[in-house]
């Protein structure tokens, strides 16, 4: 069965997929990328059993037709964080205030071009008030690019992403979520896409990637929907 999957379930699916494949005989081929990247590509066609993505990218699938209708399992809900390069400072991002002072005063931010944290990071920086100021420190790299991994190089001295896309890169720290008024909560859901062969297979296995992925979540930087 081939799911496309967004990058924020990414590490989920990779360690629930051997248990899946065995169990169930079945094999899984996986193809990751950002939401609004595996959205066009269904919107364009791509074939597959399952999309893992935002619970409004089902939803719109769905009014379109490319998401069989009643099919959406809700799988874990995912805030946005900020991440430092290891053994580096972290500064305080535990009000709104602290946060604007902390992206002043870094020398370059970087965030994704597709993803849904990076589409939604530049709000952030207008509701502080700062767009401008932080223009020439935006780091916006193409798609692909682990957001990550250019804090653990030292081309960015800050990341902001998805928490669950942080943790797993190596040489990086999580400093914390978002200030809560700045925050914003994303859950990600799986849908049956109608190019499915098996519609009924397909659904019931969005109901194991539920119940297979609820004990990883906590450690993968999400929570229960």
């Amino acid at each position: 069965m081939r799911i496309l999957c967004t990058n924020a379930l990414k590490s989920v699916m990779l360690d629930i997929a051997p248990a899946l494949q065995s169990t169930q005989a079945v094999h899984l081929a996986m193809t990751f990328g950002s939401t609004v990247g595996l959205r066009k590509e269904i919107e364009g066609g791509a074939g597959g059993e399952l999309a893992i993505l935002t619970a409004e990218a089902i939803d719109q699938l769905t009014a379109g037709g490319k998401v069989a209708a009643g099919s959406r399992v809700d799988l874990a809900r995912s805030g946005i964080g900020l991440a430092v390069r290891q053994g580096a400072r972290k500064p305080d991002i535990g009000s709104p205030d602290a946060l604007r002072s902390a992206l002043l005063a870094a020398r370059s931010v970087a965030h994704s071009k597709t993803g849904m944290s990076g589409i939604y990071f530049p709000t952030v920086l207008a509701e502080l008030g700062i767009s401008k100021e932080m223009q020439p420190r935006m780091i916006v790299p193409e798609s692909g690019v682990a957001i990550g991994e250019l804090v653990a190089t030292g081309e960015a001295e800050i990341g902001i992403q998805q928490i669950s896309e942080l943790l797993p890169v190596a040489g990086i720290e999580i400093v914390g979520p978002l200030p809560q008024p700045l925050q914003k909560i994303t859950t990600f859901s799986a849908g049956v896409l109608a190019t499915a062969a098996d519609t009924r297979a397909a659904a019931a296995l969005a109901k194991l990637i539920a119940t297979a992925s609820r004990p990883l979540l906590e450690a993968k930087g999400l929570e229960p929907p």
